[in-house]
């Protein structure tokens, strides 16, 4: 009787601890087959601008960027203007982020008196993980319209003629945490041009970059070559270069730049000054984020 009960606590005692196995081999399975989870790629930029152009970052949902471009007169004018500090040009803006892919944004600037706005979308983002992308392809439609007195007023002028707009596409890839570049296509189309020989239509190729330095400071650029409508003369293809400095919820950006204009009509089609002259400017771009709306948050 004794041998009897032995044995059947032994099974028992068998089964039980097959099964414990078993269930420890099925849960070990459904952990080996957890698939990792898609994830967007930040921060390849500090800010939805590299310096004059967009740059592949967006703001988040529900979020406001007040932005203030400021822009003094060149470097070669000498002490009596010292150094262009005399002068000066600057742009005011308010930017929107809608969606995770999608931003607006309005300003205005005391060149040519423009009031300029647009819409950026992102139908790819840069990810990792299962059905990832490796770059961030945005697409992005600005107008502006030019707030200066008629040239002629006696002659009959329309509203549609102070009227100007760009398209891009903006295609860029972070290789690492220090480092990001991005090519921009661009064209840009005036309704109105100085000339009757100055063509409405003007293409270029941008390109800009992110170089991380530090912690908070990075080195940033970003320069266009305009590829057909290049006027005769007088004008040339912008570039400009800088420093982004992180100062808590400030984005405090210094650089120099052979252009004026602070939209991409205007730095893209008007450029006059000359890096190899000293035809520079000094400027500096402050960004500061504002929380409208509370962040949707999931459980």
């Amino acid at each position: 009787m004794n041998k009897l009960v032995q044995g059947l606590l032994g099974l028992t005692l068998l089964f039980g601890t097959t099964n414990l196995i078993a269930q420890e081999e099925d849960m070990l399975k459904l952990l080996g087959e957890e698939k990792p989870k898609k994830e967007r790629i930040k921060y390849a930029f500090k800010s939805p601008r590299v310096i004059n152009g967009h740059s592949m970052e967006f703001l988040n949902p529900g979020t406001m960027d007040f932005r203030i471009l400021h822009r003094f007169g060149q470097l070669d004018k000498g002490y009596k203007n010292f150094f262009g500090l005399d002068q000066a040009s600057m742009r005011m803006g308010f930017d929107f982020g809608i969606m995770q892919n999608l931003m607006v944004g309005i300003g205005r600037s005391t060149y040519r008196k423009e009031v300029d706005a647009f819409l950026k979308y992102a139908p790819i983002r840069q990810s990792t993980g299962p059905w990832h992308s490796p770059v961030t392809l945005a697409f992005v439609s600005g107008i502006t319209m030019d707030g200066l007195d008629w040239a002629d007023p006696t002659r009959k002028n329309f509203f549609t003629s102070r009227l100007g707009f760009y398209f891009e596409a903006i295609i860029g890839r972070k290789f690492s945490e220090a480092f990001t570049l991005q090519i921009v296509p661009t064209m840009v189309h005036q309704n109105l041009v100085p000339l009757e020989t100055d063509p409405n239509n003007i293409y270029a190729l941008g390109v800009g970059g992110r170089l991380k330095l530090s912690q908070r400071v990075a080195f940033t650029w970003d320069y266009s070559h305009v590829l057909i409508g290049m006027p005769d003369s007088g004008y040339y293809h912008p570039l400009s270069v800088g420093f982004d400095i992180e100062t808590g919820g400030h984005v405090f950006q210094l650089h120099f730049s052979n252009a004026t204009g602070m939209n991409e009509r205007a730095f893209i089609t008007e450029t006059t000054g000359r890096w190899g002259k000293a035809e520079v400017r000094f400027g500096f771009n402050l960004s500061r984020v504002f929380q409208i709306k509370k962040p949707k948050h999931k459980e």
